[in-house]
């Protein structure tokens, strides 16, 4: 044993060591947050909970149904159904995501072609049952409502719809040509302001004007 241990055993000096880090942190600011009356900043591309785009245009989810998202997800929690309406043509019949399988690496918003899937920035949520967390294609275009209702701006942008360092050139068109999307409504005109417009019919010929009919002066007799 060296003196230098036989001083530290005898005087305890790791514990003084100990003791001073203790005390020096006890005068020290806290950085301890007081969850949920205090909630720290959430940074652009924090991965939360899930979300489908409501389309600006039609009002509905924007999913082609490429099973992308299905294919590359690892933890596979993603399930996707194809229907067809009464013209034959293929609808999104169903879309569930399984949010306690997840592990939110966002590969499923990355691979999307049309930018239909988000990771909100919204991590405040949690249920006792399954079900609450189970999120159906209703669910999603429920929290992104919720979502963008807490935004203070008119657009929105996620960075995971074109990650930085992948060449933009090998996307997909409709993801270089996406834009950040609108989550405003635009005031539309009410209908009554504006006045209809009758169809002409081209077999109907337009009233002829009525001929003016010039008036005579009266006559004046003369009297015997």
């Amino acid at each position: 044993m060296t003196v230098k241990q036989l001083i530290d055993k005898v005087f305890l000096t790791e514990i003084l060591k100990g003791m001073a880090l203790t005390f020096k942190m006890m005068l020290s600011k806290p950085v301890t947050i007081q969850y949920p009356d205090e909630k720290r900043k959430i940074y652009p591309g924090f991965r939360g909970k899930h979300a489908f785009v409501r389309d600006a245009k039609t009002g509905r989810q924007k999913c082609i149904m490429c099973m992308k998202c299905v294919n590359i997800c690892p933890s596979q929690c993603i399930s996707l159904k194809k229907g067809r309406d009464e013209n034959n043509k293929p609808f999104l019949e169903r879309y569930d995501i399984e949010a306690l399988r997840c592990i939110y690496c966002g590969y499923c918003v990355e691979v999307c072609p049309v930018c239909a899937l988000v990771l909100t920035e919204d991590f405040g949520y949690c249920s006792y049952t399954k079900d609450a967390i189970f999120f159906d294609k209703d669910k999603m275009l429920k929290n992104w409502d919720e979502f963008v209702a807490k935004l203070s701006g008119d657009v929105y942008w996620n960075k995971f719809w074109r990650p930085d360092g992948v060449d933009i050139a090998k996307m997909p068109k409709s993801k270089r040509e996406q834009a950040p999307v609108p989550i405003r409504p635009t005031a539309a005109v009410p209908s009554d302001t504006v006045p209809e417009k009758k169809p002409v019919n081209p077999a109907e010929k337009p009233p002829e004007p009525a001929a003016e009919v010039e008036e005579k002066p009266e006559e004046k007799k003369e009297v015997v």
